[in-house]
Parts: C-alpha cells; structure tokens; sequence
C-alpha cells in the first residue's frame, strides 16, 4: 500500500513538469502527506489543472462520507469494483510527489522501520490515481482521491510488497488522456509504472504521526537494519 508521500516542489515547477495550462496556486511544501489530507493531483477535463482534493476516495453514489475512505485501488481489480471501474474510464488523475515512505517489519527486534524512496536526482514523478467527487448533505462537493498501487518489483520488494503505481511521462499523457476511455489499453498503461530509478533509506520515526510535517521528516538517519534491504 501507499500510506505517506511528500511533495515539496513549488507550484510552478510543477505546472512546468506537468505543463499545466494555467498558473497553478501558491503551494506549501509537503514533507508528510497523510490519509484524510488535501494535496494536489492534475486531472485533464477541457485542460490540464491542478487542484487540490482530499485523499481517500469517496465515490459519489456513497450515502455517507465513510470514515474508512479507500486510499489505495489495486491495479489488479479496478476493472471489478463499482468504487474504481468508472473512475477508471472517466476520472483519472496523476498525483504528484517527491518520495513515499513505506514501513518494514525488523525481525529483530519487532517494531517497524519506516523507509523513504525517491529519485536518485530527487525530481518530481506521479503516482497514477483515480478521482471523484461526493455531495455532502448540505449540497457542498468534496473532491477526493486514491493512489494506485501494483505489486513490487527491484528496490522496492525489499521492503514492501506493495508499491503506488509510478508513471513514465509518456504514460502519463496516455493516463491523462481523456480520449482513451478502454479499460484494458488503460491496464497496459499501467503496467509501465516501476521502481526503476528510485533510492532508498531510512528515515526518522517522526513520519509516524501525520502531526509531523517538515524537512526533518526526509532526512536520512544512521540505518540499524541495513541487513534488511539486500
């Protein structure tokens, strides 16, 4: 699964990267992005824009904002499930960031050790993902999101079997493109995303509380369990 990210990159670095039609917001740095979280994601209705959702899908037929809101869709199942199926044809989005964390188990010792991964030229990449909007009571909409994720391959298998699907630029037009609307050309799209490129290392415990959110949480610290990830 993919539980953290960080995007620290301003907001026209990213409307260039992404080539933006427009000028995007001013956007803060960052460094701990949790469930429940507004962070920005590019959709592609008339043109590409970024806006800020919510993260944790919520479909729109849903009668109640669950608490349990689906932050992850495994690739593997978008075609089956009433939540993503029709979000996968008409509500696609590219979800920007910098690095995710994911958590391993020390065998030694028990408690988890959380790991961050990123490029090992630290730019910008986009987690493939869905999007949908839900009507509260009282008319208002809330936009929201989940992250796509695959099973894990090179660097990333080391820690954890599950990895967010990381698109190519050129699979991310195709992922944008709101032209292609077949769900299987839309699966091949997908099987392009891959851990090629990205680093390792551990990092603080403070990436444990979503309460942290700050340069402090992508630094590297002294790895006790470097046995772990060979």
């Amino acid at each position: 699964m993919c539980g953290r990210y960080s995007q620290s990159a301003p907001a026209e670095k990213i409307r260039q990267r992404f080539r933006l039609a427009d000028p995007s917001p001013t956007l803060k740095a960052r460094y701990n992005i949790a469930p429940g979280q507004d962070a920005p994601v590019i959709t592609h209705r008339t043109k590409r824009e970024l806006r800020m959702m919510s993260w944790g899908l919520i479909p729109s037929w849903s009668k109640t904002q669950v608490s349990g809101r689906m932050i992850n869709a495994r690739v593997e199942t978008l075609l089956d499930r009433p939540s993503f199926s029709g979000a996968l044809i008409t509500r696609r989005c590219l979800v920007p960031a910098d690095g995710f964390y994911e958590w391993r188990s020390d065998k030694k010792s028990g408690p988890k050790v959380p790991v961050r991964f990123e490029r090992h030229d630290k730019e910008l990449f986009a987690f493939a993902g869905l999007w949908d909007v839900w009507r509260r009571p009282d008319g208002s909409e809330l936009e929201t999101y989940t992250i796509i994720t695959t099973e894990s391959d090179g660097i990333a298998r080391t820690v954890h079997r599950r990895m967010p699907v990381i698109l190519t630029p050129s699979a991310e037009d195709r992922w944008l493109d709101p032209v292609l609307r077949d769900g299987e050309a839309l699966s091949g799209v997908l099987s392009c995303g891959s851990s090629v490129g990205l680093r390792h290392y551990r990092v603080s415990n403070m990436i444990n509380s979503p309460q942290n959110d700050s340069p402090d949480c992508v630094a590297e610290v002294e790895d006790e369990t470097r046995d772990l990830f060979t």
